[in-house]
């Protein structure tokens, strides 16, 4: 039988708190540049610069770099940035083919991470911490940085994204990937920007911005609450309390609606 009072234990608010906000954080990037993707039609673009930006922290620590030290930062930044834009470039040639090239794109970015880690006694270790992240170890100043990244790249985004261009967006969307990979991992970035988007698509602007982050920050909150609980991992818990957040709120959402038009009619 389970020990209620261990359960109890892993509630730890010094812990989760800063794990929300850096959930909450990517939220507000990924969701309306998660709407800007499904309206291209690029799902798989956010696991493709991911992947590419992780390659660079992986080349970075080949150097004998830390992995969370300002060189890896920097490194994955500039790998973002140029794998922002080849697709860019792919993207004005490709034609109908634009999802497979980025999906090859995203393949050999995770193969050659593993070809450099091969020999590498830890690299199983640093592969999972950059597809599944390490959101509950976290700290303040990660935070800190990550929400004045995002303030940055929300405001460029809805004041200027008509005069930005397609390689601004490329460039927007590189550096917000890269900023949020760092914190959650590839997994949790992918979900994300699709999941709580793909939730609110069928609404206009607006309410589904609004929508979406409801969805985002509850299967955050939940996700969180249930992993801590239950003593598992806080990622993969997150991705699938995104997905049944995305499910079950328009549900509610809907006979919301449906009940207030009868009463309306009454």
């Amino acid at each position: 039988m389970m020990d209620t009072g261990s359960m109890f234990d892993g509630l730890d608010v010094s812990i989760l708190a800063p794990a929300f906000l850096a959930g909450v954080i990517v939220l507000i990037t990924h969701i309306p540049l998660g709407r800007e993707v499904l309206k291209r039609g690029i799902i798989f673009i956010d696991l493709a610069i991911a992947q590419i930006a992780g390659l660079g922290v992986i080349v970075s620590f080949q150097f004998g770099w830390d992995m969370h030290g300002a060189e890896a930062q920097v490194a994955a930044v500039l790998s973002a940035l140029l794998g922002a834009w080849l697709l860019h470039v792919i993207e004005k040639r490709a034609g109908d083919h634009l999802e497979a090239l980025i999906g090859v794109s995203f393949v050999l970015a995770a193969t050659a991470s593993l070809l450099l880690l091969a020999n590498n006694p830890h690299g199983g270790e640093h592969i999972k911490e950059l597809l599944v992240g390490q959101i509950l170890w976290v700290d303040w100043s990660q935070v800190l940085n990550a929400a004045l990244v995002s303030l940055v790249v929300v405001f460029i985004w809805f004041k200027y994204r008509n005069k930005i261009g397609n390689i601004g967006f490329y460039i927007l969307f590189a550096v917000s990937i890269t900023s949020s990979v760092q914190l959650i991992g590839v997994y949790l970035v992918f979900t994300s920007l699709i999941v709580p988007a793909l939730a609110a698509s069928r609404y206009s602007e607006k309410p589904a911005l609004i929508i979406a982050f409801i969805v985002g920050v509850t299967g955050y909150f939940s996700g969180l609450i249930v992993s801590a609980f239950f003593d598992l991992p806080s990622g993969a818990v997150i991705v699938w309390c995104l997905a049944i957040s995305a499910l079950a709120i328009p549900v509610l959402l809907s006979k919301v609606t449906s009940i207030r038009k009868l009463q309306k009619q009454e």
